[in-house]
């Protein structure tokens, strides 16, 4: 099979080739799919660059998330799920073998039923972008009558909080850096939109609600004056995203706020409640709750071009089609 590998990190241009590989074969517990679409995700090409070190096993098949048809099940494995459709998460969680290949071997919980309804592309994206916001949306409870505040909700992560805190009944407002990304997060569903980069930003969010009860953020160290001035006693800043530089925390201020902070990092979540973060996906899926962003399609030997356009930021999701 034809499958993108890097066999050390550094940039994608240096290290990232398309190889031909034996197919793997699902072992116990796991699943064989075929892979209709490969989605990537910072975590991907910072693992491939090195700034996440994590051992490699001879060669890595980047990306976590993907889209296929399983084709062949493993010992213990209902093999009725033979052909059925399905998303994919944590694909390559520890393992050699990444979505950005025509086949891909992993647990068979770690592949969820795609509902018919939703685009193999669709289901590529989700992954680490969806699961990260329904940690960070759900970790301490019900959101249902909340005011929620997404920062950067055109982003992959900021996108799917707005719908699924929409799904549980909260308000929601989002805040972006241009029109483009605010025609993005209103088409989500967000009930306000404010570009964080107006000097009336903090006015715009308590004019539209007194304080926030919950604040999911890409980015504390520049946004963190703003949660703070908006925030109540109790309001959880949850951070899921490091800047290139940490930042100097306000101590002083963030005990005035009386704020919780909250800081996550997918790979370390509890398997248990990754799973039922896949299962809320799926039945948001199938309510057709969940939409995709923008994606920008690249081929298999186009693996570089894909990962250094992601890098670059491109608004949407990038998505290789093996």
């Amino acid at each position: 099979m034809r499958a993108a590998i890097y066999t050390r990190t550094g940039p994608a241009a240096e290290v990232l080739s398309v190889e031909e590989l034996d197919r793997p074969q699902p072992g116990p517990g796991e699943v064989l799919v075929r892979v209709r679409a490969s989605g990537i995700n910072p975590t991907d090409y910072k693992s491939r660059a090195g700034l996440t070190p994590r051992p490699i096993d001879g060669f890595q098949v980047p990306h976590q998330d993907g889209a296929g048809i399983i084709e062949a099940v493993g010992a213990g494995v209902d093999p009725g799920r033979v052909g059925q459709r399905v998303w994919l998460w944590l694909a390559a969680a520890g393992r050699r073998w990444g979505t950005a290949a025509e086949w891909t071997v992993l647990p068979a919980r770690q592949a969820a039923p795609l509902p018919d309804g939703a685009s193999f592309d669709l289901g590529a994206t989700l992954g680490v972008p969806a699961m990260t916001a329904h940690y960070c949306l759900f970790s301490d409870g019900p959101i249902t009558g909340q005011t929620v505040l997404v920062a950067g909700g055109a982003g992959a992560v900021g996108h799917f909080a707005i719908e699924l805190a929409k799904r549980a009944g909260a308000r929601v407002i989002a805040t972006v850096s241009s029109p483009e990304k605010a025609a993005l997060a209103e088409k989500a569903g967000a009930d306000l939109v404010v570009n964080y980069r107006t000097a009336d930003a903090a006015a715009q969010v308590r004019a539209f609600a007194p304080a926030v009860d919950r604040v999911i953020e890409v980015a504390l160290g520049a946004n963190l004056k703003l949660d703070l001035a908006v925030a109540r006693a109790g309001t959880t800043v949850v951070t899921y995203a490091a800047e290139p530089a940490d930042p100097i925390l306000p101590v002083r201020a963030c005990m005035t706020a009386d704020v919780v902070l909250r800081f996550i990092l997918l790979y370390g979540v509890a398997p248990a409640t990754l799973d039922r973060a896949a299962e809320d996906i799926t039945a948001a899926l199938a309510a057709g709750d969940l939409t995709g962003l923008p994606v920008h399609k690249f081929g298999l030997e186009d693996i570089v071009a894909a990962q250094e356009a992601c890098e670059a930021g491109a608004v949407g999701k990038v998505v290789v089609t093996p």
